[in-house]
């Protein structure tokens, strides 16, 4: 693709990046059919290629972003199916997160719009808040019906649709520690404890750290740690995003210099694609761009690592049909296809992967909340072709496709890591049946 920017526009280090993306661009399509938006709304304009003849057009005539390009760019997933089926290596992931910021640097949304968009930013990374904002959920569900009838209200219904009837305890695992590893020490690791994962479902990191000590690797839950920056990176919030990043740079390096570090383990594949990422998002920032790179370098999904590692054999093999979703952030963000699938087989379960596995299932992130509509066309169609698998239980590594997925599921959504760890000797997952586990012993 052809650029026109000016010198002085390509001084700013953030513009020269997207003008290297947008000459990568040879126009030829591909990305249009694996685009979730694209294939459920049929609109150029909401594909990977229209959105980039939108972004071009914005930076290249260093103009505010209008409500078109607001619209079209808000509808993106950034699911990154895009990326891995473009044959030309368009980095269309760091070129919407750039468009993403632009926006909110020079286009006033609505009020309405604002105020959901900054209340997500204030609640949502944060633990006490998001424990304390479940808990009054409960006060507005009586009003969903009437908020769905009115569209600028949508996201606080879809909020209240969303959150559970119930929320588990607190997690003693969240708070900083040392867990040594048992028997022969095999590794020391730090585990990104996390935010809306932690409440939602703490048992998903007490059963990565149970899992990884009972196999003799420490695990270190680092002082100072906390929110990735994922969900307010996406809404182009990136001070707030950059914040986060060095926070947990500077607890991880604190770790590191402490006693060292072979990987830092992430259980939500959404937060890994982002910390993967701290390396290019701090690279102008001189005081973290070298410690940044190191973080990202070591960052790895749970199932990278156990797959990285010589396991013994599983205490009990299920025999359970198990459909694995694989989240867009693991498959397309950061490229994770084959592990978790392995480990499963290995663990003695029957793993299918459901039709179209490649499309997103419409939760990413705050998507569900700011675009209902989409997000649930999406889910119902992921939930149709999970379910004709014929699975008895759904396994996937992302706590916001757990939570989207069960929304509308009547199979049992597990993350992987919990039947790791059954297998390997841990309890049985909560929600799981014994009907459902039919191999089991």
């Amino acid at each position: 693709m052809q650029t026109n920017f000016s010198a002085a526009q390509l001084a700013d280090p953030h513009v020269a990046e997207s003008e290297k993306i947008l000459r990568k661009c040879v126009h030829c399509g591909f990305c249009t059919a694996t685009c979730p938006t694209y294939v459920t709304l049929g609109n150029e304009l909401d594909s990977p290629r229209g959105r980039i003849y939108l972004i071009k057009d914005m930076l290249e005539n260093g103009r505010p972003a209008d409500k078109e390009i607001v619209t079209h760019i808000d509808r993106c997933l950034s699911c990154l199916a895009c990326m891995t089926t473009c044959p030309s290596g368009v980095n269309y992931m760091h070129l919407v997160d750039h468009a993403r910021a632009h926006i909110e640097q020079t286009y006033r949304r609505p009020l309405l719009d604002r105020l959901t968009r900054a209340m997500l930013a204030f609640v949502l990374p944060y633990p006490g808040r998001f424990r304390a904002a479940l808990k009054l959920a409960r006060f507005g569900r009586p009003l969903i019906g009437l908020l769905e009838k009115l569209p600028t209200l949508k996201p606080v219904a879809a909020m209240l649709k969303l959150a559970p009837s119930s929320i588990p305890p607190a997690s003693p695992i969240a708070s900083p520690a040392v867990h040594a590893g048992q028997g022969t020490k095999r590794g020391r690791v730090a585990i990104l404890t996390g935010c809306a994962q932690s409440v939602l479902d703490p048992a998903i990191n007490e059963a990565t750290v149970s899992l990884l000590t009972r196999l003799g690797v420490e695990v270190v839950v680092p002082e100072g740690e906390g929110c990735c920056g994922a969900l307010v990176h996406h809404m182009g919030r990136e001070d707030q995003a950059l914040a986060s990043a060095r926070q947990n740079v500077d607890a991880w390096m604190r770790a590191v210099d402490q006693g060292g570090l072979d990987a830092i383990i992430i259980t939500a594949s959404g937060c890994g694609t982002t910390i993967k990422d701290y390396g290019f998002m701090l690279r102008v920032d001189p005081a973290y761009a070298e410690k940044a790179a190191r973080v990202s370098a070591l960052a790895k999904d749970m199932t990278e690592y156990l797959a990285a590692l010589d396991l013994p054999e599983p205490v009990r093999k299920p025999g359970t049909i198990v459909a694995y979703h694989s989240a867009c952030s693991m498959q397309h963000g950061q490229k994770i296809t084959r592990q978790p699938k392995e480990l499963l087989a290995k663990a003695g379960f029957m793993v299918r992967e459901p039709r179209e596995g490649h499309l997103c299932c419409g939760s990413a992130g705050t998507y569900n909340i700011l675009q209902p509509d989409i997000s649930a066309k999406l889910r119902n169609r992921k939930v149709k072709n999970i379910e004709a698998t014929g699975a008895e239980i759904v396994a996937t590594g992302n706590i916001g496709c757990i939570t989207q997925i069960a929304s509308a599921a009547k199979l049992p959504v597990v993350h992987t890591i919990k039947l790791l760890d059954w297998a390997y000797g841990g309890p049985k997952p909560d929600g799981v049946s014994e009907s459902s586990l039919g191999g089991a012993e």
